[in-house]
């Protein structure tokens, strides 16, 4: 009986293992499957369809509009208006405007801020057009562009949004790319500041990120193979 007993206890342990498999069984294949591809490849034919374009990652200014309700003088060439924290902190004098009447969106005039009045819950700003207004017309949109700073950003039209996630392709060499998931901060009319997860340098996927991404998914999915 001595003898024997090591190979039931061997026998036991052995059938003891197999019942846990089917609770382990996921998590092994979970280990087991091959993660999503490395890099997608994409061809000089279809970057051409597509007019892929890459832009590199690199400190440059942000600029935003700051939009306003003015009213014209009487020589229909200066807009007087309003503007409230926090947009009233960034406009200055001699920052390019467009204007334009409400009621008329095609007559877009170019214009200049030609002076800030600090006021107690803000300023006021003129603008001055760079011809006549529009006659008979007293209100005008006014749009200002600003200048926020010098961030590290790419492309607006870069960037995949993903599940709550912002996603973008890099080229890791020549017609490869690879996903990026990164985070952003102040969005301007262009550009998007980056707070992580690109370098300078990087060159990222603006037109054509979703055909990209499209194409890396497509791939991905055939390589990993269902759960049996």
């Amino acid at each position: 009986m001595t003898a024997t007993m090591p190979k039931v206890i061997a026998v036991l342990l052995f059938f003891s293992l197999l019942a846990a498999l089917p609770t382990h069984g996921q998590g092994i294949r979970s280990h087991t499957r091959p993660s999503a591809r490395p890099s997608t490849e994409v061809s000089d034919a279809q970057a051409t369809d597509v007019t892929l374009t890459l832009n590199e990652v690199s400190v440059r200014p942000i600029q935003n509009w700051v939009r306003a309700a003015g009213r014209i003088d009487s020589n229909r060439k200066v807009l007087v208006a309003q503007l409230h924290p926090p947009d009233s902190t960034f406009v200055k004098v001699g920052q390019r405007v467009r204007a334009f009447p409400p009621e008329s969106k095609s007559s877009m005039f170019q214009a200049w801020v030609t002076k800030v009045n600090p006021k107690a819950d803000g300023v006021s700003v003129e603008v001055t057009l760079s011809s006549v207004g529009r006659e008979n017309s007293l209100n005008y949109v006014i749009e200002i562009v600003t200048e926020r700073g010098d961030f590290l950003s790419i492309p607006n039209e870069a960037i995949i949004e993903e599940g709550g996630k912002r996603i973008v392709y890099i080229q890791e060499q020549p017609g490869h790319y690879v996903p990026r998931e990164i985070q952003t901060g102040i969005q301007g009319e262009l550009y998007t500041a980056v707070d992580s997860g690109l370098k300078a340098g990087d060159q990222v996927v603006s037109f054509g990120s979703f055909f990209i991404d499209a194409e890396y998914k497509l791939k991905s999915s055939d390589e990993i193979p269902a759960d049996k």
